[in-house]
């Protein structure tokens, strides 16, 4: 007779090579899974991104540009409604300079996230990344701005921008309208990532794992989503809780659910780019080295200058200084004495990227 044990294993596997499963199966593995079939997805997650990568590790420099949003997701601490929050953006100068700085400590792609702020119009933002692209031609500019229409991320792309990351959170629309006020839809949401692909743009999708509402189910809709979408990258993280949203007393999410996910996405999109992101490590204490053990092969140094302390997405952000030299390179010898490099390279996805090839 075949257990629930024997199934995880034998689903865990399937994944491994290369066969998606079903929105049932992906619910049970997640309900019926423990320690051990944990441990083994992170082992076929880490060899599956080593056939593909290497042991390489991409950095990318962050900039979260402006705390601004329009938006009043129930979960994110910069959400319109929170008045509490000293709000900033960043000027062109101070982005560039971010940009030498990050440069010269050998970063090669530029991540400029923010919240849907309505000061930063398409031609603000257009200037901005031509002279990101004019200044370091040997860069990547990747965006993280929400929700734009599709004209918009035209003119982004062709101003030079080469990746956008736009979370999904949730594969489950019902699950999404517990996550987010009526005027935000699922829809709507599903539309930005389908263009943005079609655009050309290197595309991420992500989404909070133990958000409210999330069921089992949920998860299984999201992986499923994964399988079919193919985003060229993945954020996952733990839902975190901050003070002064409507979920200000949820707990947050499991890390260890949540580096199991990271483990089965390394697996169903073995050639994806995954960082090991902020959420995690906030959570975990070896958040980012735990993540890479489970298949990730992104990490994000901030290089926002000090008044993104007040980039709030939850409470207890991580702020570890990475932007600092001795930091950086102190990050840089943590990973290599786990047996990882770090290249000076954009570091985009294998798809785009003819300097890496699939090892035999």
């Amino acid at each position: 007779m075949t257990t629930n044990t024997d199934l995880c294993t034998s689903f865990i596997y399937t994944l491994a090579q290369g066969i998606p499963l079903t929105r049932e199966q992906y619910r049970i593995l997640i309900e019926q899974s423990h320690t051990n079939h944990r441990v083994l997805a992170a082992e076929l997650a880490q060899d599956v991104r080593n056939k593909w990568y290497g042991k390489r590790i991409y950095l990318r420099g962050l900039i979260e540009f402006t705390n601004y949003c329009r938006c009043n997701c129930f979960y994110c601490g910069i959400r319109r409604s929170n008045s509490h929050l000293p709000r900033y953006r960043l000027t062109e100068d101070q982005i560039l300079n971010c940009c030498v700085h990050g440069y010269r400590l050998g970063l090669r792609t530029f991540v400029l996230q923010g919240g849907e702020d309505v000061f930063f119009t398409d031609e603000r933002l257009c200037h901005i990344i031509t002279i990101i692209r004019d200044t370091f031609p040997d860069c990547a500019v990747t965006l993280s701005l929400g929700e734009r229409n599709t004209d918009s991320y035209r003119k982004l792309k062709e101003a030079g921008a080469d990746r956008y990351l736009l979370r999904h959170e949730t594969a489950d629309p019902i699950h999404y309208v517990k996550l987010h006020p009526i005027e935000q839809t699922y829809a709507h949401r599903m539309h930005c990532l389908e263009e943005l692909k079609k655009l050309g743009y290197q595309t991420g999708a992500g989404m909070m794992i133990g958000s409210p509402g999330q069921t089992s189910d949920s998860l299984a809709q999201d992986l499923e989503f994964l399988g079919t979408f193919k985003p060229h990258m993945v954020g996952i993280g733990p839902f975190l809780p901050h003070h002064a949203t409507p979920f200000a007393t949820e707990p947050p999410g499991n890390i260890e659910q949540t580096l199991f996910i990271l483990s089965l996405v390394r697996l169903l999109l073995p050639d994806s780019l995954l960082p090991a992101t902020t959420a995690v490590a906030t959570a975990s204490k070896n958040g980012r080295i735990r993540a890479l053990e489970a298949g990730a092969n992104v990490i994000m140094p901030n290089l926002t200058p000090e008044i993104g302390k007040n980039y709030e997405l939850y409470n207890g952000k991580l702020r570890t200084g990475l932007e600092n030299v001795d930091s950086l390179l102190q990050l840089r010898t943590q990973l290599a004495q786990h047996g990882y490099t770090t290249p000076v390279s954009r570091g985009d996805h294998i798809s785009m990227d003819k300097t890496i090839h699939q090892e035999e």
